[in-house]
């Protein structure tokens, strides 16, 4: 497993959203902006990637992963 894996697997569920995923090893920063997120608290957030990611996270091949879940607006302000 490697973070452009990673990034495959969330544009196929996520088509429409920015992501981009650093780190290696197992550990990775999942940063994904997108209209999808919007309504959702952070919760049901983080659940929509882990629903893509499941099987990764369950064989081992993603020890640990963080994320940085933002709507397009929210995004656009922190930049």
């Amino acid at each position: 497993m490697n973070s452009e894996l990673i990034k495959q697997l969330l544009d196929v569920d996520l088509p429409q959203c920015e992501i981009t995923v650093e780190g290696g090893d197992g550990k990775y920063l999942v940063t994904v902006a997108g209209n999808v997120f919007e309504g959702l608290n952070a919760v049901k957030r983080q659940q929509k990637i882990y629903q893509i990611l499941s099987e990764h996270i369950s064989s081992g091949a993603i020890h640990a992963i963080t994320m940085r879940l933002f709507t397009v607006d929210e995004f656009n302000a922190t930049t």
